[in-house]
């Protein structure tokens, strides 16, 4: 591999690196002064956890998750607001004609004929029942909803190879140099159509197709187009809510072999009050690569693995909300040396939903305890390794910047940085990497 010891590869790689934190710079100093280019602020979720009760804010809210496209939470929020006020006949309206824009008829007509019985409506409210129940019933029942996933991001890594602290390494038990390349960027972009569907009142069934393409500048590691499909189903039994999943996915390699897996796993989680939920999952992953010339032992790395994951999401204040993960992997490979692992996750997030931007700060720890030492590193020692990675995600709409260009605020602009750091008792696996990544993400309503 090139060595990137020469000036002027350091200078731009050097130029590369202060342009970006300029443009980071910038792009902080665009968040400070954004709410003066936006025309309304927005209402979080943890707002209305505080106010359960005021009207006027759940109804803005119901409203701004309506124009995003969210109408699971704007039926939510109203149906909440007719329990906790029954008279209001305006809300009950609202409800309904948000029931028929999602084709959800067999809950808007309950809604109608309890209405009808009422002995307090207005003519002009009977009239507005009477087109309503019209509508339904001449309204040709949608079945499927179509929406589209865009997304376009870069990647600027310090060590994509993750050379070691010392840039040296075990190989077949002597020490050697690990002079592999450092800096890097990667190119990607991605395409999803999901489609959705109710069935019944309480479960929906959906079918997502996904393409990604990946581009690195230097290496070809990263050079690949993978393509997944994903069948998903979400239902709820008592408390519980359930989401049994089934994806399968392939990778072209550019310069390796192909590769396969096949997943399929079960999700759930369950609120405690108004501000605790906790979720948990299991899946099981069986994993191939094709064996070809351009990679011989690509098929020793088959692998099964069962991971278990706990989760518990907790509303610190209107602001601010935590999320602690756990996780267990076992992984079992054709050859077990150097491959088969168990591994360990603990991972803490704090979420800031500022009026102006989205804020994610997180924190995670990973103990791999491999189960058979690797002859071609160091046949005297079984690895073990442990990485920390912190990290923090920037969330922008653009329309909150340029409404023009984006008005319903769908754009979303994320900006993150991430540390790793590397610790193992093989030196090969002491190592530090740096990444910045910036990324566009739009969605698109194909067909309702």
């Amino acid at each position: 591999m090139k060595l990137y010891t020469d000036n002027v590869s350091l200078r731009k790689i050097f130029d590369i690196k202060v342009r970006y934190l300029l443009f980071l710079g910038l792009f902080f100093i665009f968040f400070s002064i954004s709410p003066s280019f936006s025309s309304e602020k927005n209402i979080t979720y943890m707002q209305i956890l505080q106010k359960p009760n005021d009207l006027d804010l759940n109804l803005k809210y119901a409203q701004q998750q309506g124009k995003m496209g969210n109408y699971k939470q704007t039926i939510s929020t109203l149906e909440r607001l007719t329990m906790i006020y029954p008279e209001n006949i305006e809300i009950k309206l609202y409800l309904l004609s948000v029931l028929v824009q999602v084709d959800s008829p067999e809950k808007a007509t309950t809604i109608i004929e309890e209405m009808k019985l009422r002995t307090d409506l207005s003519p002009e409210d009977l009239e507005s029942l009477k087109e309503i129940e019209e509508e339904i019933l001449d309204r040709e029942p949608s079945l499927w909803n179509i929406a589209a996933d865009i997304g376009f991001g870069l990647n600027f890594t310090d060590n994509v190879n993750s050379v070691s602290k010392t840039r040296t390494k075990m190989d077949s038990d002597a020490i050697a140099e690990f002079n592999s390349a450092l800096f890097d960027r990667t190119e990607s972009g991605s395409l999803g159509i999901t489609a959705t569907r109710p069935i019944g009142e309480e479960s929906s069934l959906l079918l997502n197709f996904a393409h990604t393409t990946s581009n690195q500048y230097k290496e070809a590691d990263d050079d690949f187009q993978s393509y997944g499909f994903t069948i998903g189903f979400d239902t709820t039994l008592g408390n519980q809510s359930l989401s049994p999943y089934l994806i399968a996915n392939k990778s072209d390699a550019q310069h390796d072999a192909d590769s396969f897996s096949f997943m399929y796993g079960i999700g759930g989680f369950f609120s405690v009050g108004e501000r605790n939920s906790f979720s948990y999952g299991y899946s099981y992953s069986d994993s191939k690569a094709n064996h070809n010339s351009s990679d011989l032992t690509a098929q020793e790395t088959n692998s099964i693995s069962h991971n278990y994951t706990l989760g518990y999401d907790l509303i610190i204040t209107q602001i601010i909300s935590s999320s602690l993960s756990l996780g267990y992997t076992d992984n079992d490979s054709v050859v077990d040396a150097g491959n088969d692992a168990e591994t360990y996750d603990v991972g803490l997030v704090l979420n800031f939903a500022f009026p102006w931007a989205f804020i994610s700060v997180g924190n995670s720890h990973s103990f791999n305890d491999y189960k058979k030492e690797d002859t071609t590193v160091n046949s005297n020692r079984i690895r073990s390794d442990h990485s920390m990675t912190s990290d923090i995600m920037i969330t922008k709409a653009l329309g909150d910047f340029f409404p023009a260009l984006d008005p319903n605020r769908t754009l979303f602009m994320n900006l993150s940085y991430e540390k790793l750091i590397s610790e193992g008792n093989i030196l090969n696996y002491d190592y530090i990497a740096d990444s910045f990544a910036f990324s566009f993400t739009k969605s698109l309503s194909i067909m309702k």
